[in-house]
């Protein structure tokens, strides 16, 4: 891993942070991707893929949990880290960067809700 000026360069397939860690900061990709994984009964699955722009890992700002998931570079992925500290000074500097970042996981959580809405009646489907 790299330090640049802002953030730093993860390579491709590099673990961010893994499911299970302590977490109490987040991630905003400066450039790249970045893939969200999940091991699920021994089964690793994708759950997401973010990029430039994005943020990832927020939960650990307002949650005292362990990450939920495992996120690693995919292809080389320039990364700032924001701990908690320094994300309520930018909300205090800017409270617009608040509104965003509810927005987004607003969608987040309204997508998970249709997700599972999906697999819930295909269960019932494959039931009858």
């Amino acid at each position: 891993m790299n330090t640049g000026a802002l953030g730093k360069t993860y390579h491709d397939g590099e673990v961010i942070f893994n499911q299970g860690d302590e977490g109490n900061c987040m991630y905003v990709i400066q450039s790249g991707q970045v893939e969200v994984l999940q091991e699920i009964d021994s089964r690793t699955v994708r759950l997401a893929v973010r990029g430039e722009g994005e943020f990832f890992g927020e939960m650990a700002l307002f949650e005292s949990q362990v990450r939920m998931a495992t996120v690693r570079a995919l292809g080389p992925a320039k990364i700032l880290t924001i701990d908690k500290k320094n994300f309520l000074r930018r909300i205090h500097e800017d409270p617009s960067m608040a509104y965003h970042m509810i927005k987004k996981m607003s969608a987040r959580i309204r997508q998970l809700s249709e997700t599972v809405t999906r697999l819930e009646n295909l269960l019932m489907e494959s039931s009858n």
